[in-house]
């Protein structure tokens, strides 16, 4: 019998939009898993936390945004660890959760991926899982290939996955938000209307 197939998505979600969910339907569809679990991140180490919204209301958007999709999942493993929340710590944890018992497809943006020789237990992390990495419009795949080293065993285990979508950034919406522009379409209209009523990203200084 074929192992079950699980995608893990990690990411800050401030705001979730609807990049992230094309691209997980995407990576669903195209690599034939049987869900997708999205882990909001607690500390990220790459990010300044002051800058970062409180977990608890990117745990919220998340589970909005997702609670329609039957394949969709979330889990605040990240958020519930204390301290800065790596890679490899998550995926050990449904490693062991699963007991050995799945494959693992962690996607992430290949943005990310050219990061990862800095990556906790890099080698280790590599084996327990798979990569997808969702690649934006103009990625230029071959200049990426000739500028990694990665050893052939590791750099087989990294899918690259195009998603127009990505276009759409967390980042240009806080920045609308705070300057008083439209966000619709970018993202559900159930986190759009908690951005509203929470108030988030008012004050964002993007500059």
């Amino acid at each position: 019998m074929a192992k079950k197939r699980v995608g893990l998505m990690g990411g800050t979600f401030d705001p979730i939009h609807y990049g992230h969910l094309v691209t997980a339907e995407s990576a669903r569809t195209k690599f034939g898993l049987d869900q997708v679990i999205f882990i909001p991140c607690g500390d990220p180490p790459h990010k300044d936390k002051g800058k970062v919204s409180p977990a608890a209301q990117r745990l919220m958007m998340v589970t909005l945004a997702t609670i329609t999709n039957s394949y969709f999942h979330v889990s605040d493993v990240e958020i519930r660890r204390e301290g800065y929340s790596y890679t490899y710590d998550t995926v050990e944890y449904f490693h062991k959760h699963y007991r050995g018992s799945c494959e693992l497809f962690f996607i992430t943006g290949a943005d990310a991926i050219r990061s990862i020789y800095s990556w906790k237990n890099m080698e280790l992390l590599m084996e327990r899982c798979f990569f997808i990495a969702a690649t934006r419009p103009g990625f230029n795949l071959e200049e990426w290939e000739r500028q990694e080293q990665l050893p052939l065993n590791l750099w087989q285990r990294i899918h690259f996955m195009a998603i127009p979508a990505l276009a759409i950034s967390s980042t240009d919406i806080r920045s609308r938000v705070g300057k008083g522009e439209a966000i619709k379409y970018l993202l559900p209209r159930e986190v759009e209307a908690y951005i509203g009523k929470q108030g988030l990203y008012k004050a964002v200084n993007n500059e």
